[in-house]
């Protein structure tokens, strides 16, 4: 076994940490009722979505943020800090499992496809050091452009991002961990040894099991886990009691 410290621990967030609504809805919403987006921003966002939408459904609509264009980088902080401990609620289960991750002493990383400013607020609710690697925006003069800087945390993305970190730190995959809720994570799940399918779809549930059979195809292999962490909603991510246990199914 290598040190605590060359082991990483990948969480994706919207649906594997936090219930649904995703964070960018929330985000979204709170603009709405603050009347930063109006009808000209939703036509923007129409338009760059009808270019892309034949070619990518799911990117087009997932890699296109030209209805934030012109709105202040500052508006996320605004909205973090206005939002109270039980509107941000973490699956309890995932708060515990990342609290144990950092009590090991493994470096903790949140993986999101999400928009990074709103994916940071979240780790600083956790109690330990949490680094993020999510969507950035394009910036200019401190405001939005509507275009990304980067790429977008989906698919392939993600894996790429998790080889850079372990790259970094000097991380050893094959003993790390990752936890994902749908097919967009299935690459990032692959990069590591200790792969975990949360609050997964049938499809993806299957595709979990079928992987955790074929030892042959992981070296090490520790199998694949499954995870429900959606009956227990967590009010406030700041102090999760630390389990040394896993729920598996």
């Amino acid at each position: 076994m290598n040190a605590p410290e060359k082991i990483g621990a990948f969480f994706d967030i919207d649906g594997t940490l936090l219930p649904p609504p995703s964070l960018e809805w929330r985000f979204l919403a709170w603009l709405i009722a603050r009347d930063e987006l109006g009808g000209r921003d939703v036509t923007r966002w129409l338009a760059q979505l009808a270019k892309t939408l034949w070619h990518d459904p799911r990117g087009a609509t997932l890699g296109n943020k030209k209805h934030l264009a012109g709105l202040r980088e500052s508006l996320a902080a605004d909205w973090g800090d206005s939002r109270t401990p039980d509107s941000l609620p973490l699956f309890e289960r995932g708060a515990e499992r990342v609290a144990w991750h950092l009590g090991q002493g493994h470096r903790v990383f949140l993986v999101s496809g999400t928009l990074a400013p709103l994916a940071r607020i979240i780790a600083r609710r956790i109690s330990g050091r949490v680094e993020v690697r999510a969507t950035e925006l394009e910036l200019s003069d401190a405001r939005w452009t509507g275009r990304l800087a980067g790429e977008h945390l989906r698919g392939e993305a993600k894996a790429r991002a998790v080889r850079a970190l372990a790259s970094r730190y000097d991380l050893e995959l094959g003993e790390s961990y990752a936890y994902g809720n749908c097919l967009a994570d299935l690459p990032m799940l692959e990069c590591v040894g200790r792969p975990a399918a949360v609050n997964p779809s049938v499809g993806f549930e299957r595709i979990a099991c079928s992987e955790g059979n074929a030892d042959a195809r992981r070296t090490p292999s520790f199998g694949w886990q499954v995870h429900n962490w959606k009956e227990a909603p967590l009010a406030s991510a700041a102090h999760p009691r630390h389990l040394a246990s896993t729920e598996t199914r």
